[in-house]
């Protein structure tokens, strides 16, 4: 199938997806680029379809992927659609179109002795997607977005999560109705501060562990803060008055994986 003009319907509706209550009310987002478009097709995400440069062809990294037949639309399309369903000014020369999954965030809590990330209200798209691909690096079992992050779905965000989004569950919820469900089935639930009284290496993440990380200029919010067991500092001997919160985020994970697997009780050592 091809569609040349950036006037077709279908095209119409693909480039409202770069808006979130498009997004929220299609149910869909677009993908873009080779390696994101690859990273959907391979982990079986619901995608709709699959536009390519027609002049190019389909890239010869998305023709071996198993399963990639099933209920997959390729739609060869102009150059022209391609600029207008991108919100990059040089777009990739192919992009999917692919369907939202309605998980559960139960579905984190069942995990036992798993890390979770949660953000309560990040707004930084780049810092998000970070947090996505570290968790995705250290084998967290998921991660949590509260109200007022950025969208999971803005292109930006996916961009930043360089297809870690597709491999663990990402949800979006209210952490006033999350947090305190974890918590009763044995999460513990641990934030920074300043003023922690514990550093984040004296800390236990054993066990099932939530991480709560807050925005970037006013941290976790009064109603969060009053729901986290245990606050921790990162320790700074430098100047510096803070860390960016997808590096404090990723400090703590990283301690969290040395505990769990690479302490003297894991190795022996």
């Amino acid at each position: 199938m091809e569609i040349l003009s950036p006037q077709n319907a279908r095209v119409k509706s693909w480039a409202q997806l770069q808006e979130k209550k498009h997004r929220d009310k299609q149910k869909k987002y677009v993908v873009e680029g080779i390696h994101l478009v690859q990273e959907a097709l391979s982990s079986g995400a619901d995608v709709e379809c699959v536009a390519f440069d027609i002049e190019r062809g389909i890239p010869r990294e998305l023709t071996g992927i198993p399963d990639t037949e099933q209920g997959v639309e390729w739609i060869g399309v102009s150059h022209a659609v391609i600029a207008k369903v991108s919100d990059t000014p040089s777009p990739q020369p192919v992009f999917a179109v692919v369907r939202k999954e309605a998980r559960q965030w139960q579905e984190l809590i069942l995990r036992e002795g798993g890390l979770v990330m949660v953000l309560d209200g990040l707004q930084d798209p780049g810092n998000v997607g970070t947090i996505i691909r570290t968790a995705d690096a250290v084998g967290a079992a998921g991660v949590v977005l509260g109200r007022g992050c950025a969208d999971v779905y803005n292109p930006k965000t996916l961009r930043s999560t360089m297809g870690s989004l597709f491999h663990l569950p990402v949800l979006e919820g209210d952490l006033l109705q999350i947090l305190p469900e974890a918590r009763a089935r044995g999460a513990r639930l641990v934030t920074t501060l300043l003023e922690g009284n514990r550093s984040c290496f004296e800390y236990d993440f054993q066990g099932t562990c939530w991480i709560v990380i807050g925005s970037e200029g006013s941290g976790v919010s009064p109603e969060v803060a009053a729901l986290v067991d245990d606050a921790i500092r990162i320790p700074m001997p430098g100047q510096a008055e803070s860390l960016n919160a997808a590096m404090a985020a990723s400090v703590l994970m990283y301690e969290a994986l040395r505990q769990r697997e690479y302490s003297d009780s894991k190795t022996g050592h």
